[in-house]
């Protein structure tokens, strides 16, 4: 059995963990770790694991975490992850890091968006960041993952197949995307209060989202082009959690049609597990990958200004965090990388 630590543990996406976790049929979960609820139980706290979960939350122990765990996973907000990761790869334990701290190859980049000094470079310079259908063959060898954001996730998926065979152009993509609130942690903020975003729809960070360079950094990783330049507007609707994007970008060559588009993405995720590549006469909907680890993905042709337009959707807590995490330890333990993660999405 993987003997499993989360530090960050009472979070939705700790809770996410959890519950993806404790049904693993490779895993213990042997510490879970939160500041505030140290020595008490989980199904106190998380009403849907009410007579499910036995654990106990402890108070926060890297050091004593990373001499019970085989790998450690942290769900903690920026700056928080990069003192469990040096202590937990200094006892010679893997790291799975579902926050930002460990995402951005230029420390630059991630100390202008982050406004935080990155005190692990060293550390850094090996973490892969961990979309497996992109990045599998060094997942596998890695001992620190960064987990990828929520949007990234769903924004690279959907222009991968188009960015690979170079058939757009990469300086101008423009990204939309709409987001449950538990895209937004547990911290209560106005925003997110019912009254403000019950029968609501805002956009929020326009122009100047941190995902944003997360997105162009890897479709640079892709394309090996550093003139990657991407709109993107984040957009809060009134749902707990799912994520729709839809990207538009300008077609290389004028032969494109519907179906050669289809078959494109066809062919580049034939073999992944977990995404879809819907039929023509459907597309995709948040509800219908809710609590899955599945990504939906559409392309269509715009013939009048040779576009496509592609949308994504999965579950911002599962594929666009938890169940990613889980995946990529599958990797790095040489387990079948579905393993724990096959149920479909809940709908209605």
């Amino acid at each position: 059995m993987i003997k499993v630590g989360i530090v960050g543990a009472s979070g939705y996406t700790g809770n996410e963990l959890i519950r993806l976790l404790g049904q693993h049929p490779h895993v213990a979960l042997e510490c879970l770790a939160s500041r505030s609820l140290g020595g008490q139980a989980v199904a106190d706290h998380q009403p849907s694991m009410a007579g499910w979960a036995t654990w106990n939350y402890e108070p926060l122990d890297v050091a004593d975490m990373a001499q019970r765990c085989d790998v450690i996973f942290t769900a903690v907000p920026h700056g928080a992850a990069m003192e469990p990761a040096a202590i937990a790869l200094a006892a010679g334990k893997k790291l799975i890091d579902l926050g930002t701290d460990f995402r951005f190859r230029d420390l630059t980049v991630y100390e202008h968006w982050y406004k935080i000094p990155h005190v692990q470079p060293e550390l850094n310079k090996e973490a892969v960041y961990g979309l497996p259908e992109l990045f599998r063959e060094s997942i596998t060898q890695a001992r620190l993952i960064a987990n990828p954001g929520c949007y990234p996730t769903s924004a690279l998926l959907a222009l991968a197949p188009l960015v690979r065979h170079g058939a757009i152009d990469t300086s101008s993509i423009v990204i939309n995307s709409v987001s449950g609130v538990s895209g937004a942690g547990a911290t209560p903020k106005p925003m997110y209060h019912f009254p403000d975003c019950t029968e609501n729809v805002q956009a929020y960070g326009t122009a100047t989202h941190r995902h944003t360079p997360e997105i162009e950094q890897g479709i640079a990783a892709l394309t090996g082009d550093s003139n990657v330049r991407v709109s993107f507007t984040p957009h809060l609707v009134p749902m707990s959690r799912g994520i729709l994007t839809t990207a538009v970008c300008t077609l290389r060559g004028s032969d494109w049609t519907n179906g050669s588009l289809r078959s494109l993405y066809e062919d580049f995720y034939r073999q992944e597990p977990f995404v879809v590549v819907l039929d023509m006469d459907r597309l995709p909907q948040t509800k219908a990958v809710w609590g899955s680890n599945y990504c939906h993905i559409s392309v269509r042709f715009d013939e009048r200004t040779n576009r496509a337009i592609i949308q994504a959707a999965i579950d911002n807590l599962v594929k666009g965090a938890a169940g990613q995490a889980v995946q990529n330890m599958n990797l790095l333990f040489g387990l079948p990388e579905t393993t724990g993660l096959t149920s479909p999405g809940l709908m209605p």
